[in-house]
C-alpha cells in the first residue's frame, strides 16, 4: 500500500486524556480516533491490526472444532430477566425500551442469547458437545472509561460457549480451550501468563485469565518462583500457616486513648503490625458480619463474598459499626461480639494477638482464638502477597507481576442452563440441564496490550503476526529517478514475495519519514537513498533493534522474506 494513498494521519502530540502508551501511540500513529468517552473509530492501520488478531483467533478456534455464528447486539431484556442477571449485572448494562415499550439491552456478553439459540435447536445428547463462537462488538457502560482501548465502553470481543452432556466432557473442553488460547496468544507474539481468577459477573466455578505481562497492567498477579502456580491477586492463595501453641497469658484490657489505626495502636503499644488483628465490619445483603485479618494483611472482599454467598457486600458505615460493637470505629474486636465472625487462617493460627475491646479508647492484649472468642468460620479471607509461601509446592514463594487481561475461560456448569431451561434428553430419555463453558478474548484489548508490551520512546514495536504491515519501504529522495526506480521495483518484488509493505513515497524530508516509520512501528524498515543506490545497497533495520544493516539491492527481498517467514512461524515477536 502506498502511504500517500492511505489515511494515516500521524500527530506530533497526543490528546490530553491519553495517559498510557497504547492510547498515546495509537492516536499519534493514526490508528484510531475518539468518538465519545470509551468509544473509538478505527482508521485503516488500526483496523488491519484488528483483522489480523481476528484471523488468528478464527483459525485457532476453527482448528479446535468451534463453529462461528453471529448473534444480535441488541438482546431482549426478558432473556436477562430469565437468567436472573437483569437485577444483578449493575449499571454497566445499557438498557433501553423500543417504541412498543419492550425492554432491550446492548449485549455486554452473550450467555443469554446463545442459551436461547441452543435450547431451541438441541434436544438430544447425540447433538452434544457443541462449541459456538462469534467476534462481535460489545458495550459496557463503564463509569469511568479510560486508557483508550484498555477500558473502553464499546469493544470487540471473541466469545465462545460450549454445551455438554457431562461434567467430564465440559472439563475436557475447558482444558482444550485453555490450550487453544495458549496457541492464540503465542501466535500473536505476546509474553503472557495464564492465572487462576475469580469468575465475577459471568459466574461459574472455575476460571483462568490470560494476562499479558506489562508494567502498565491494571491487574496484580502472583506466581510461584518454583512451580507453575499463578493467580490474579483477587484469587491467589498462600500456603496455610502451621498453628502455633496458644498463649497461656490471661486476657488483658489496656487503655489506648485516641489510637484507632494499625499504625497508631502498634506504635503506642510497641508492637509489630503482624501482632495486631483488625476487626472489619461489613454488611452482607444488609446483615452485619465481622471479618478478622492480621494488621499487616489486606482483606480480600471477593473471597469473603464467595464464602458468604452474598449478592451484595459493603463496608459498614460508622453508625453500623457502633450499633454492632458499642464502640466507635477503630476499637472493634471479636471478644463478646454478637455478630458472625469470619476469621482468616493466619489469625486462627496466631498464639495470641491484640485487638479492639469494643469500648472507646481500649484494646485487648493476649487474645486467643477459640479461647476468648469463637469464630464462625476459619478460612482464607486475605490478599496473598509477594513473599508468601506457595500453596502448591513446598519450596516456592510468590513473586509479583503486573498484567493486562486479554482473555478468560470459565467453567459455567449449569448457571444459565437451569434457570433458562436449556435441557437435553440423555441416553435413558431423562431430561437434564446442559453443562456449559464460556471463553472470551478481548480483540481490541489484545491490540492495546501488545503495544503496552512492545514500544519504546519513538513509537510502537509491533510483533510481526499482528502488525498492520510487515515492512515499511521508504523512498528518501522522491525526485531522484534512480532512487524512485529502485524503490518502485522493490515495492513490486516485496509484494510478489508475499510481504505486506507500506510504501512511503510521499514528498517529505527523510527525517519525517523515519519518525513516522518508528511511530507506526512496522517490524522492518527498508530505506532507499541516493548514496546507497549509488553503492548498490539499501538500509535494512528491524524496528526492535538499533542496528542498521546495508544489504545489496538484489538481496534485500530474500533477506526480509526469510526474516518475516521465520517470525510468522515463531509467534511474531
Amino acid at each position: 500500500m502506498r502511504l500517500s494513498k492511505t489515511h494515516v494521519p500521524t500527530l506530533k502530540e497526543a490528546p490530553a486524556e491519553a495517559e498510557i502508551p497504547s492510547h498515546i501511540l495509537m492516536v499519534r500513529g493514526g490508528y484510531l480516533r475518539k468518538v465519545a468517552a470509551g468509544v473509538y473509530s478505527f482508521l485503516p492501520l488500526g483496523w488491519r491490526v484488528i483483522q489480523k488478531i481476528s484471523r488468528i483467533i478464527r483459525e485457532e478456534m476453527t482448528r479446535a472444532g468451534a463453529q462461528e455464528v453471529f448473534l444480535p447486539a441488541v438482546i431482549p431484556g426478558e432473556l436477562w430477566q430469565e437468567s436472573g442477571r437483569w437485577d444483578v449485572y449493575g449499571e454497566q448494562l445499557l438498557r433501553f425500551k423500543d417504541r412498543k415499550g419492550a425492554d432491550f439491552v446492548i449485549g455486554p456478553t452473550h450467555e443469554e442469547a446463545i442459551v436461547d439459540l441452543v435450547r431451541g435447536d438441541v434436544r438430544s445428547y447425540r447433538q452434544l458437545p457443541l462449541n459456538l463462537f462469534q467476534i462481535q462488538t460489545k458495550f459496557r457502560d463503564e463509569l469511568r472509561a479510560r486508557a483508550g482501548l484498555m477500558r473502553g465502553r464499546e469493544f470487540i470481543m471473541k466469545d465462545a460457549y460450549s454445551f455438554h452432556a457431562t461434567d467430564e466432557d465440559a472439563q475436557r473442553e475447558y482444558q482444550f480451550m485453555y490450550d487453544t488460547y495458549t496457541r492464540i496468544f503465542n501466535r500473536c507474539g505476546l509474553a503472557f501468563r495464564a492465572v487462576e481468577a475469580d469468575t465475577g459477573a459471568i459466574g461459574g466455578s472455575l476460571s483462568h485469565e490470560f494476562q499479558v505481562l506489562a508494567e502498565t497492567g491494571e491487574d496484580a498477579l502472583l506466581a510461584c518462583d518454583s512451580c507453575g502456580y499463578a493467580a490474579n491477586v483477587e484469587q491467589a492463595k498462600a500456603r496455610p500457616p502451621a498453628a502455633a501453641a496458644p498463649s497461656a497469658a490471661a486476657l488483658e484490657k489496656v487503655a489506648t486513648p485516641g489510637k484507632r489505626t494499625v499504625e497508631e495502636v502498634t506504635a503506642f503499644l510497641g508492637l509489630r503490625p503482624e501482632n495486631l488483628v483488625k476487626t472489619l465490619l461489613h454488611l452482607a445483603d444488609g446483615k452485619p458480619v465481622a471479618v478478622l485479618v492480621r494488621g499487616d494483611h489486606n482483606l480480600n472482599e471477593i473471597k469473603l463474598k464467595r464464602e458468604l454467598g452474598a449478592r451484595d457486600l459493603v463496608l459498614a458505615s460508622d453508625e453500623s459499626v457502633e450499633d454492632a460493637t458499642g464502640a466507635p470505629v477503630g476499637f472493634a474486636g471479636p471478644v463478646g461480639l454478637g455478630t458472625p465472625i469470619y476469621c482468616d487462617l493466619e489469625v486462627c493460627a496466631m498464639p495470641s494477638c491484640v485487638c479492639g475491646a469494643n469500648v472507646a479508647d481500649a484494646h485487648y492484649k493476649n487474645v486467643v482464638c477459640k479461647r476468648d472468642f469463637q469464630p464462625t468460620v476459619c478460612g482464607d479471607f486475605r490478599d496473598a502477597a509477594v513473599g508468601d509461601a506457595c500453596p502448591r509446592c513446598e519450596s516456592g514463594h510468590l513473586v509479583g507481576y503486573r498484567g493486562i487481561e486479554v482473555g478468560q475461560v470459565f467453567f459455567l456448569g449449569t448457571k444459565y442452563s437451569v434457570p433458562m431451561k436449556c435441557n437435553f434428553l440423555d441416553a435413558d430419555g431423562k431430561e437434564k440441564p446442559m453443562i456449559m463453558g464460556c471463553y472470551g478474548i478481548g480483540v481490541t484489548r489484545v491490540a492495546a496490550a501488545a503495544i503496552e508490551q512492545n514500544h519504546d520512546k519513538d513509537g510502537i514495536v509491533w510483533p510481526v503476526a499482528i502488525a498492520p504491515y510487515e515492512a515499511a519501504l521508504l523512498s528518501l529522495q522522491v525526485g531522484d529517478p534512480q532512487v524512485t526506480e529502485v524503490a518502485e521495483r522493490l515495492y513490486a518484488e516485496l509484494g510478489k514475495a508475499g510481504i505486506e509493505v507500506l510504501y512511503d513515497e510521499r514528498d517529505e524530508r527523510p527525517g519525517v519519514k523515519f519518525k513516522d516509520a518508528d511511530l507506526i512501528g512496522l517490524p522492518y524498515r527498508i530505506a532507499v537513498g541516493k548514496k546507497g543506490v549509488a553503492e548498490g545497497v539499501v538500509e535494512l533495520k528491524a524496528r526492535r533493534s538499533p542496528e542498521v544493516h546495508k544489504v545489496k539491492i538484489e538481496e534485500v527481498v530474500r533477506v526480509v522474506r526469510e526474516k518475516v517467514v521465520a517470525e510468522r512461524a515463531g509467534g511474531g515477536a
